[in-house]
């Protein structure tokens, strides 16, 4: 008899899951996402204050990029350990690594005082920041999907997704009513630091809610099966998760690794570039262009789950392809309207952006979740999701940096986001479609082959 369908509404025990998903990954997101905006507006002055002003903001953004070549490593570490000892255990870990980071950040030494040893300091703190968010993605949305039943399965799991603006509408907030409030002095002076320093209150309000969750039921029972195993004698040594992950499914990653790459490259082009290229290249206030991405971060919020709810009706592959086609086109025409300068069009631009982004976004982790069985799923999401952050989302502010100081024009720079867009539709078409998977399925049952559904969908 098949499982039956989840509720419209999620039961009590999804709901504290989900909450909690939510509210760890918005706290973390907050602290990544904060350094971002902090390396387009501060770092290139304050760490980097000997460079020209490109050259600077590059350096900014270099040290922003070492989070993202941190993140694989932190998804193989969290990933080999949660796939063994459980979801909940290591989603409190990555909680605290992010805060304590982000803290000291706050109290870093600058140029001025420390010299080169001050971006030192800062490089090692963002690696960490990286490592942490690392292991944070795949715990925060396994957890929720394997609480979750599989007829809303794309819409419970999009809830941690949503943590993402979450915690960038919240960093970019902050930002804005320090920088509407504090003269520029002052800002660049102090002001930046109590960001990075509230951190510390999120993290206890994050840690507080992680530590009254349930281990996932599929983790458990997955357990359960490897005693079950090991009493009877019949266990089987396949090594460790990921290497079976590399072993077993190499198209899954493959397929999951090109969707991921124009999702990755647009949303820091938009999030992070946009910024800098609005406030340094045309000279538009700096309040004027946070406000834009805090109504734009607000809409992403919203359209995130609404997009993952379709993918439950339509399927994850055609929601997430119209995502990359809509992206490929859509850097020809944000600049044009970017460099009107006009507010209200750059923030109608800046949501436009967002919106498509969760076409992408939405779906994103039911889809990486669903193409794994679970002794190996937080490995196999993990690592799927973020290896492509090296050459993806790392690498494309330095890139976009790059482009229009060697051509002098933003249209290379949307050539570059049309290509990564063509190589993710690429991947899209010959990924399977993984709606309906029971993820429950032992890893070599009859039932479990990735991608296929096995309940009907109303």
């Amino acid at each position: 008899m098949p499982p039956s369908p989840s509720p419209a509404r999620p039961s009590a025990s999804l709901a504290k899951v989900i909450g909690a998903g939510v509210v760890g990954t918005t706290i973390e997101w907050y602290d990544f996402f904060l350094y971002g905006s902090a390396a387009a507006l501060v770092f290139n002055k304050l760490f980097f204050p000997a460079a020209d002003p490109l050259v600077g903001t590059m350096l900014a953004f270099l040290t922003f990029s070492v989070g993202f070549v941190a993140r694989p490593v932190g998804g193989i570490v969290f990933g080999h350990f949660g796939d063994r000892i459980g979801r909940k255990k290591l989603l409190t870990l990555s909680l605290m690594l992010m805060g304590g980071s982000t803290f000291l950040i706050g109290l870093l030494p600058t140029y001025a005082t420390l010299g080169a040893g001050a971006a030192a300091a800062l490089v090692t703190l963002r690696f960490v920041q990286g490592f942490a968010i690392g292991g944070e993605w795949g715990g925060a949305v396994l957890l929720v999907a394997e609480h979750g039943g599989q007829r809303r399965r794309g819409l419970w799991a999009s809830m941690p997704q949503a943590g993402a603006p979450a915690g960038n509408l919240l960093a970019t907030l902050v930002l804005w009513i320090l920088s509407m409030t504090l003269s520029q002095e002052a800002f660049l002076s102090w002001g930046w630091r109590l960001p990075f320093l509230l951190s510390a209150v999120l993290v206890v309000v994050g840690y507080w809610i992680r530590v009254s969750v349930d281990e996932s039921p599929a983790f458990r029972q997955a357990q359960a099966r490897a005693e079950a195993e090991r009493a009877a004698g019949t266990v089987r040594e396949e090594g460790a998760p990921l290497l079976q992950v590399l072993r077993r499914h190499r198209r899954e990653v493959l397929c999951g690794m090109a969707a991921r790459l124009v999702e990755n490259i647009s949303y820091y082009l938009i999030t992070a570039f946009a910024l800098a290229y609005a406030a340094d290249t045309l000279g538009m206030r700096r309040e004027l262009v946070l406000g834009g991405l805090i109504l734009a971060n607000a809409c992403h919020l919203l359209a995130i789950p609404a997009f993952g709810a379709l993918s439950d009706r339509l399927g994850r592959r055609p929601v997430y392809l119209a995502g990359t086609v809509l992206m490929g086109v859509f850097g020809f025409v944000m600049f044009p309207l970017l460099e009107t300068r006009n507010a209200a069009v750059v923030t109608a631009t800046l949501v436009a952006g967002m919106v498509v982004h969760a076409l992408m976004f939405g779906p994103q982790a039911a889809f990486f979740a669903e193409m794994f069985s679970t002794r190996i799923r937080y490995s196999g999401a993990s690592f799927t999701y973020q290896v492509t952050n090296i050459v993806g989302g790392g690498l494309a502010p330095i890139v976009a940096l790059y482009l229009l100081d060697r051509f002098g024009s933003w249209q290379p720079i949307a050539v570059y986001l049309a290509a990564a867009a063509a190589v993710s539709a690429l991947g899209v078409l010959l990924a399977r479609e993984t709606r309906g998977s029971d993820m429950d399925a032992p890893a070599d049952g009859p039932e479990h082959t990735p991608g296929t559904v096995t309940v009907p969908l109303g």
